[in-house]
């Protein structure tokens, strides 16, 4: 048994025996053959526990082993305590959840301030298992089905190939001791259910069970492989990234035998969760979003705009003195005197600097704004129907910015000068104004 979990090892993750390597260890059976096994092969190690006192005098004993074990094998061990019922009150986490952020956000720190390569974890087949049947009962993606990967970023699960009856042969054949933990009798938590009631009637059904489990998973993962390909290359020729931005192509789009497919693909690692929401928004008018937490996705004319929500307020305001000669934000600007006029465009105009009055106002546009669009006789207009006129999109008008002087609009920057501020053949004081 040794053998061959040593040589699975050596054939999967070979480099782990050159690595600076810090180990998960509970003090339960599955944490404790993986320590066992790395002291076998000579590796350098340390251990890493938390007591998320969360089981009484029990949690404290289990610390104690586990410190006891790293002593005896002069083995270098971290250890902390948490309050995990408060932070997952303070949080609203279930307890479960609670305690993942705490640990993984503690494993990461001692990453980082120790200078570890990997953090190994022991979850094992019956663990990957039970994920599966729990996302399967939530309702879940093809991603959900695949289960709890092998290596995810810095975090590595060497036994995820075993199963837990061939870890316990292992500690039993190897004389190792372990810890049982009080809490996995419960059936509190609904992994526990899982466990204790569905998985004993699935594998009495086939005694061999974990194998054509372990067997399917691996087709899954295949299966997803093939899709995140199809997705990657059909993105090619849907989307289109500008700037911070994706537009994806509505013509394109839905000439796809099954778009919807195509845009959970592509949208699910940026949070959003409406999916029946983001389908009918192809059909819907244009200006309709759905959120997400830090994006969004809008229909334009002919489109779907994917981008982040702004962080800008818009009552918020930048103040630009006469002795400025640059603007780094919001935008990058530079105001330089000219002694000619060459040709203006959107990046850059030419003013009246007479016509100022400082301190000029960088912000962005609100309904109701007005101004008179240089090459239009001096006639108004309002904001909004210019921006119509330009058919820029919900986000284009919201990235908007306008540079005023003393409330008139001096420049839609990017877009269009002001008539009210142009240079004429007796203008002695002309400013250029640059976007950079």
């Amino acid at each position: 048994m040794k053998n061959i979990i040593q040589n699975h090892i050596d054939k999967e993750i070979p480099y782990l025996k050159q690595k600076k390597l810090l180990l998960a260890v509970s003090g339960g059976l599955d944490s404790m053959v993986l320590l066992h096994l790395f002291q076998e092969m000579k590796c350098d190690i340390a251990i890493a526990h938390c007591n998320f006192q969360l089981r009484g005098m029990e949690s404290f004993g289990d610390q104690k082993f586990v410190q006891d074990y790293a002593e005896a094998n002069e083995i270098p061990i971290f250890v902390t305590q948490f309050d995990t019922e408060a932070f997952a009150k303070d949080y609203k986490f279930s307890t479960q959840v609670a305690a993942r952020e705490l640990r993984y956000n503690w494993f990461y720190e001692l990453l980082e301030t120790e200078n570890f390569d990997y953090i190994l974890t022991a979850h094992h087949a019956d663990d990957n298992l039970e994920t599966f049947l729990i996302n399967l009962t939530r309702g879940t993606g093809l991603e959900g089905l695949t289960g709890i990967p092998v290596q995810n970023d810095r975090v590595i699960r060497p036994l995820l190939f075993l199963s837990r009856q061939e870890i316990e042969n292992y500690a039993k054949a190897n004389d190792i001791q372990w810890r049982e933990d009080s809490s996995n009798a419960s059936d509190k938590y609904v992994r526990n259910k899982i466990r204790h009631h569905l998985i004993p009637v699935l594998k009495e059904l086939n005694p061999h069970f974990m194998s054509s489990f372990l067997k399917t998973e691996g087709y899954l993962q295949e299966s997803l492989a093939m899709v995140e390909d199809a997705a990657s290359m059909v993105y090619q020729q849907v989307a289109i990234e500008e700037g911070d931005q994706i537009r994806f192509k509505l013509k394109q789009l839905l000439q796809l035998p099954n778009y919807q497919a195509y845009l959970y693909q592509w949208l699910k690692e940026y949070g959003f969760t409406a999916w029946d929401d983001i389908y009918d928004l192809v059909a819907s008018q244009s200006g309709k979003q759905v959120f997400a937490a830090d994006y969004r996705l809008l229909k334009d004319r002919d489109s779907l705009i994917l981008s982040s929500i702004s962080n800008f307020e818009e009552n918020l305001e930048f103040k630009v003195d006469k002795d400025n000669t640059e603007v780094k934000i919001p935008l990058n600007m530079i105001f330089s005197k000219a002694s000619t006029i060459s040709e203006a465009s959107n990046k850059a105009i030419f003013v009246d600097e007479n016509q100022l009055e400082f301190p000029l106002v960088i912000r962005k546009w609100k309904t109701g704004d007005v101004f008179h669009p240089l090459g239009m006789d001096g006639k108004s207009k309002k904001l909004s129907k210019f921006f119509k006129d330009e058919k820029l999109s919900l986000i284009e008008k919201e990235n908007t910015w306008l540079l005023c002087s003393n409330n008139q609009i001096v420049w839609v920057i990017g877009l269009r000068a002001d008539h009210r501020f142009k240079t004429l053949n007796a203008t002695k004081n002309i400013l250029k104004i640059e976007l950079i």
